[in-house]
């Protein structure tokens, strides 16, 4: 019996009894042989990892709380594209700590993710009608990657035949480095220009300029922007969202793209991240646009439903052809600056802008009175002071008065104003200046002092006219805003999401209640080391947690997402290579079974890909890999492996394939997607990896929130150890890889709640964690398998973490697709298993260790059911046209009105004959998703235009919609 302090038997769903039982139904006879079976003999640990005993949840917290002590912010006004903000307590209380919105997954059900669908579609709306631009994605990771993205696009979208790509030389430092880092593997110069004129951009595919610039200038570039346009090039236009509401556009000066970040608008400083940034284009470019792009489409009775468009998951449809390798999101941080804009609405955001616009133009004026100089005449928030030598001294005098300037050299500071400046901060500002003399600098020209907005540059056109920011005018409204649209979604809080390779896992509310603290998420990125001491303490003991997990030698965790974690790591073996003068070493070997966003991110870092089969195990075909091996020679760079494999089966040769790749004078990428399976057991950098990624949104309890964020940390043995990620504020070229994200430490604000999993859970529960993961799977499997065929079992004949249902033959023979299973577990309360990833037609499930015996059978009960229903298409009593199968969702409104289905109402409503009062009712029936893909509507200013069709169809009368 566990004891009533001990975290782990909490986090873990099984109860001794039940874990009894399965092993009994898999005849074993304890939970340890079962994943002793399934592993490899010579990867099993001899004893469990060295992160210590366990502790209590009131332990955890009395040592967060000294963490969070020893960190001592001063007020911040550093800027640098971060500030400050205060975030609505409702929204704070109802989003970012409400579990009905962070344990969500990724909409790919759309049917049961129009709440934060609508949301997301709200935060395009947001981002387009303030950058004056048609369509923004649904973000993406953080202001510096959503500018290499932009980057990207530019090349796809430009005839120029050029690779030189300029940038302003007054754009963001951080910005700046991971522009530099994705340049060069994929050989594009990057052109760093001090004043972009229209001559800088006479031979180049895209250029890259900041309004306001990242040391305060407004201006209108418009005469660049037209120059570029002229010579093929595409444009792009990095802003502040909170300037736009009060300054032009950037699509009303001509940009064809704008990147920033959400930020300020409402989500904390988090010491770097996560953030919402945004990439918007004009309504030409949208098919080019990379990430997530939410869409308006229609269901089965032409009522408006909102869906994922276009190029959603092409990284594992498309593999190394896809525009980016982007497979997640920042969507918990883009709902919360969509409610936040919702909160204020326009006239607040506009009211708010120009408070910090007359506050910052009121300390300029003073500030000259002092005799002090400023760089720009024309600002939105942020001044620039000439110091002319005397940085210093104004820098030890903020720090005497509890502030912090922005380090711009001996020459000049930075001050940054935000919506939490008060006149008391603005006070002690000037007593620092009135502190230190001014510089005498006789012969340098007086600046005339211009109006700091100058009325050409002041914004004309309306901002958010759209119904979605003008009707929460109170609190309450707020509140039963978020809640209805709560209400539509289904999350972890209200069932099992069983994704195979997504390993949906409890996220404790104790582990997520340091989020949110103050001392923790009002840090600066760029503070000074000074004030950061209890976070970069935390930080440290996590990534010697992870070193001791993975077996790795060195660990970054600047990697903010999955992706960025891959492409950090196959850098690291290029810088490697290419330290030796292999410059040759190119080629990156991508099996089959690999997680499928690996070829995508070798092509970023440089390498072709060529595949590698798999056997009918579903195991890396070591034939092939001899044969390409061979083909490849001295080519050879690398190899990307998910270990267990996306089939999820443990490959018992993979130490030999390691050493095969090795003998080749390659690398080994061990996609840690997978770890679940395997924390506690085996090492990844003890059997032959030698750098793989592991993902903190997985594996380590931080929530999927919708679609981000996510952590993707990436660890390496000693050899590789320097070419991990350098810090962004390092000058560029300082460190042979460079940055891959914006945030020395990427996400730091969500790190509390991995580092607080694995104190909690200790050596020991970490282990029984992935035992009773293992355990679940193989449970399915062996309940399923009576009735659907389990596609790979790997040579051992258990399954990993999770299990393939192959769906392949009962297509075939009665015409019931993946989809219809998919869409109609939703009537049985369920998410759907991930679809048809990585083999088409088929469900990949996992369980994971947080299930109870009870939902475990819940889920296999509602999959027996629809197979019944499956066979009784096969045996006519249906045709699968009119079966509930293709029908399903089965929605109220479809429930209630008019009803000609060959099935009773109740089959539809309630598929296993028990009504329950607490059951979830999907919003909306099956989504066209080819109409929202050739009616291409991603703001909610047109799905307003569709509500008088949505009450038609909620009647049963069809509404054909077409896109104006």
């Amino acid at each position: 019996m566990a004891h009533l302090d001990d975290f782990s038997h909490r986090h873990l769903g099984l109860s001794d009894g039940e874990r009894s039982h399965i092993c009994d139904v898999l005849g074993v006879d304890e939970v340890d042989q079962v994943i002793q079976n399934a592993l490899p003999p010579d990867l099993v640990l001899a004893a469990p990892v060295g992160v210590g005993p366990g502790c209590s949840e009131s332990q955890l917290l009395e040592r967060v709380a000294g963490l969070a002590a020893r960190n001592s912010p001063r007020i911040s006004l550093i800027g640098t594209g971060y500030s400050d903000c205060h975030t609505p307590a409702v929204i704070q209380r109802q989003i970012l700590e409400n579990p009905a919105w962070y344990t969500a997954y990724t909409p790919y059900q759309p049917e049961i993710s129009q709440g934060r669908l609508e949301m997301l579609l709200n935060f395009q709306t947001m981002v387009a009608d303030l950058t004056g631009l048609e369509m923004a994605n649904a973000s993406l990771l953080d202001e510096a990657t959503a500018a290499a993205e932009a980057m990207a696009m530019c090349r796809r979208l430009s005839p120029s035949v050029s690779s030189r790509f300029v940038v302003a030389a007054d754009t963001h430092p951080q910005t700046l480095a991971v522009l530099s880092t994705r340049a060069e593997p994929v050989g594009i110069e990057l052109v760093i220009v001090d004043a972009v004129q229209p001559a800088s951009v006479q031979d180049c595919f895209g250029v890259l300029v900041s309004v306001p610039t990242s040391t305060g200038a407004l201006y209108d570039p418009g005469d660049v922007l037209a120059e570029a346009r002229r010579c093929d090039a595409i444009s792009v236009v990095a802003t502040d969202l909170l300037a736009c509401t009060l300054m032009r556009s950037p699509g009303d000066m001509g940009a064809d793209l704008a990147v920033g970040s959400a930020q300020r608008f409402g989500v904390p400083l988090f010491y770097g991240g996560p953030h919402a940034a945004f990439l918007a284009c004009r309504e030409e470019h949208a098919r080019a646009l990379p990430g997530r792009l939410v869409g308006v489409s229609t269901d089965t009775v032409g009522r408006p439903a909102l869906r994922l468009a276009l190029q959603t998951r092409e990284q594992h449809i498309r593999r190394e052809r896809a525009t980016s390798n982007v497979c997640t999101a920042q969507a918990l941080l883009a709902v919360v600056a969509a409610a936040y804009a919702m909160w204020h609405g326009p006239e607040g955001l506009v009211a708010l802008a120009q408070s910090v616009h007359d506050r910052t133009a009121r300390l300029a004026d003073a500030l000259r009175e002092a005799g002090w100089r400023l760089r720009h005449d024309t600002f939105f928030d942020t001044l620039c002071v000439e110091a002319h030598g005397r940085a210093s001294d104004l820098h030890g005098a903020a720090r005497a008065h509890g502030l912090d300037f922005r380090d711009l050299g001996a020459d000049a500071v930075g001050l940054s104003l935000d919506e939490t400046t008060t006149e008391v901060v603005v006070d002690r500002v000037l007593a620092v200046f009135h502190a230190v003399t001014p510089p005498s600098v006789p012969d340098h020209p007086a600046t005339p002092v211009r109006e700091p907005l100058p009325e050409a540059l002041r914004r004309s056109r309306e901002v958010l006219p759209q119904a979605a920011f003008r009707r929460c005018r109170s609190e309450h409204d707020m509140l039963r805003e978020l809640r209805r649209l709560a209400d539509r979604d289904l999350a972890l809080d209200r069932t099992m999401i069983p994704l195979g390779s997504c390993t949906m896992k409890l996220n404790a509310a104790v582990e997520m209640m340091p989020v949110t603290w103050p001392s923790f998420s009002r840090l600066h990125p760029h503070a000074p080391d000074d004030q950061t001491e209890g976070t970069r303490a935390l930080i440290a003991e996590l990534e010697q947690y992870l070193v001791e997990i993975t077996g790795y030698d060195a660990v970054s965790l600047q990697p903010n997402a999955g992706s960025q974690g891959e492409l950090a790591g196959l850098l690291a073996i290029r810088g490697y290579h290419r330290s030796h003068g292999d410059h040759g070493r190119t080629v990156c070997l991508v099996p089959t079974s690999a997680h499928g966003t690996n070829a995508a991110s070798a092509v970023m870092a440089g390498f072709s890909v060529i595949a590698v089969a798999t056997d009918d195990e579903g195991n890396v075909d070591l034939d092939d890999l001899d044969r390409r091996l061979a083909e490849v020679g001295d080519r050879l760079g690398a190899i990307m492996i998910t270990y267990p494999s996306t089939h999820g089966v443990f490959e018992p040769r993979v130490a030999e394939l390691c050493a095969k790749v090795h003998d080749a004078g390659g690398q080994v990428y061990v996609d840690g997607a997978n770890l679940n399976a395997l924390v506690g057991w085996a090492r990844p950098g003890r059997f032959g990896a030698d750098v793989g990624h592991l993902n903190l949104h997985k594996t380590f309890c931080i929530p999927h929130g919708g679609g981000g964020p996510g952590v993707g940390p990436v660890g390496v043995r000693a050899h590789l150890a320097p070419f991990l990620p350098g810090d962004p504020l390092a000058p560029v070229g300082s460190s042979p890889v460079g940055a891959v994200s914006a945030a020395r430490f990427g996400s730091p604000g969500v790190l509390p709640i991995a580092w607080a999993y694995i104190t909690l859970m200790g050596a020991q529960g970490l282990r029984a964690a992935t035992a009773d993961a293992v355990l679940a799977a193989n449970y399915v499997a062996a309940r399923l398998s009576p009735h659907y065929p389990v596609l790979y079992r790997g040579s051992s004949g258990w399954v990993a973490h999770e299990v393939i249902i192959d769906l392949r033959p009962l297509t075939k023979a009665t015409g019931v697709t993946i989809d219809d299973v998919a869409k109609r577990l939703i009537d049985h309360g369920f998410h759907a298993p991930t679809v048809s990833f990585p083999v088409a037609g088929t469900l990949m499930i996992e369980p994971t260790e947080s299930e109870s015996l009870a939902e475990l059978d819940r889920f296999v009960t509602a999959m027996v059911h629809i197979r019944g229903e499956i066979d009784a298409v096969a045996a006519g009593v249906w045709r699968v046209e009119d079966s509930p199968l293709r029908h399903a969702p089965h929605t109220v409104a479809d429930l209630l009105g008019p009803w000609d289905r060959v099935y009773d109402r109740t089959v539809g409503a309630y598929p296993d004959g028990r009504p329950r009062p607490d059951k979830y009712f999907p919003p909306v029936s099956r989504i066209d998703a080819a109409w929202g893909d050739r009616n291409l509507i991603c703001s909610c200013a047109s799905l307003e235009d569709l509500v008088e069709a949505s009450n038609q169809a909620a009647h049963g009368i069809a509404m054909p919609i077409h896109a104006g």
